[in-house]
């Protein structure tokens, strides 16, 4: 397993990274109860505890690191108001949201999060410019991004309510977290205080954590991040992917009603399990990778795909476009999950309205003067931005007509012997 850099961008990407690396110490606590610096946490901790126990194996000695202290692999950039940077090293003060954040951080966890910060403010009102920041964001991940998750915060509110109705209806049980040198380095742990947003954050985080459990721990079928790209992006720009979660859940020790592994993929290609307001089952598949965990064969993959694949529509020259991965460690308090990443012209509506709440403020010129004063900043930023957006969406127009063609039935190569 390779070493990973987290890097967490403005307010939500730090409160997301904070629940992440809570649900992420827990699930390696319920692996390693015996509280040794192991490979699978080493993929995104770093232990700064020197001293290691010695035992032989088979007649040789063999040194294991006792985890003590753990500094997470992490770099930090909040932006508030215009814009401030929070760096993980420097020196300087600062104060405001950022040092606010950083306060939380280092309370929750004083041995993961330590660094100095440095804050940067640009000195301007927080103003309402949500579909600029978003237009000229969409410009970067167009031409800069290898691959990008969106998540829509209507959808995250719509499971959350989904999840409560589940609490309530089923009978819930809670896992006694025991004592680790995982989570603690004294071996205990502080109960923490839920904040707003936090179930949001955390739907998000469980997300983070399917994707990384292939760094993370071991599996029959294990798949690299970057194989995700590799796999389901055939076209640069076409790199936007709807994730899917099941069984849904916020917190790794809230148990809720078990769903049986067949009704489990059936759900990851509903719409209600979407984390984007989007119902992919309805639009054009260019590609879908199903990452499964926990103690699930191959065989119930390939049976639940073959189940499946009548009912949603593939490109033609793509029809065998799945990626497959099983990791043995399933989400602490669960048997199994599913996460599933398709790359699908559902996306589509979501560019379109974002196109359209930028034109309402920009036809008024509305706060476009808290851009222009920075130096280097032109209008013509914003049309080129548009350009970019309205280009996406015309590629995406033109797989969409292509879903009446007929599917050529192509005969597979054959080797002669």
């Amino acid at each position: 397993m390779t070493q990973s850099v987290v890097v967490q961008v403005g307010q939500c990407g730090n409160q997301i990274g904070c629940c992440f690396w809570d649900l992420a110490l827990r699930e390696h606590a319920a692996v390693n109860q015996k509280g040794i610096y192991d490979e699978a946490i080493s993929s995104f901790f770093r232990n700064v505890d020197t001293r290691a126990v010695g035992h032989k194996v088979f007649g040789s000695l063999y040194q294991e690191q006792i985890l003590e202290k753990l500094r997470k692999s992490a770099e930090h950039c909040d932006c508030l108001q215009c814009f401030f940077i929070i760096h993980s090293m420097g020196g300087g003060t600062g104060s405001g949201l950022g040092t606010f954040l950083l306060k939380v951080l280092e309370d929750e966890f004083p041995e993961v999060y330590r660094f100095v910060t440095s804050i940067y403010p640009s000195g301007e009102d927080d103003v309402i410019t949500s579909p600029y920041n978003s237009i000229l964001a969409m410009k970067e991940l167009n031409e800069h991004a290898d691959c990008v998750l969106p998540i829509d915060n209507q959808s995250l509110f719509d499971i959350i309510s989904k999840i409560e109705l589940m609490m309530n209806s089923g009978k819930l049980g809670t896992v006694i977290k025991p004592k680790s040198l995982v989570t603690s380095s004294a071996g205990t742990s502080k109960k923490r205080q839920e904040k707003p947003f936090d179930k949001m954050n955390n739907t998000v985080a469980n997300l983070l954590l399917n994707l990384t459990s292939s760094a993370r721990f071991e599996g029959s079928l294990n798949m690299d991040l970057n194989e995700i790209s590799m796999n389901l992006v055939p076209f640069p720009q076409l790199h936007y992917l709807v994730s899917s979660l099941t069984p849904l859940y916020t917190l790794a020790d809230v148990n809720i009603p078990p769903r049986r592994l067949d009704q489990m993929f059936s759900d990851a290609f509903s719409k209600d399990h979407q984390l984007i307001r989007a119902d992919p089952k309805h639009s054009l598949y260019l590609a879908c990778a199903l990452m499964v965990r926990g103690n699930v064969q191959i065989s119930d993959l390939r049976r639940n795909i073959e189940r499946l694949k009548p009912s949603l529509q593939f490109v033609s020259w793509n029809q065998e476009g799945w990626k497959t991965s099983l990791c043995s460690v399933p989400p602490v308090g669960h048997t199994h999950s599913l996460l599933a990443l398709a790359n699908n012209t559902c996306v589509k509506p979501t560019f379109i309205e974002l196109r359209e709440r930028f034109m309402r403020l920009y036809k008024k010129k509305a706060h476009l003067h808290h851009y222009l004063q920075i130096e280097g900043m032109e209008e013509g930023c914003f049309t080129e931005a548009v350009s970019s957006l309205s280009a996406l969406i015309q590629e995406y127009n033109q797989l969409d007509a292509t879903k009446s063609l007929p599917v050529e039935d192509i005969p597979r190569l054959s080797v002669a012997v």
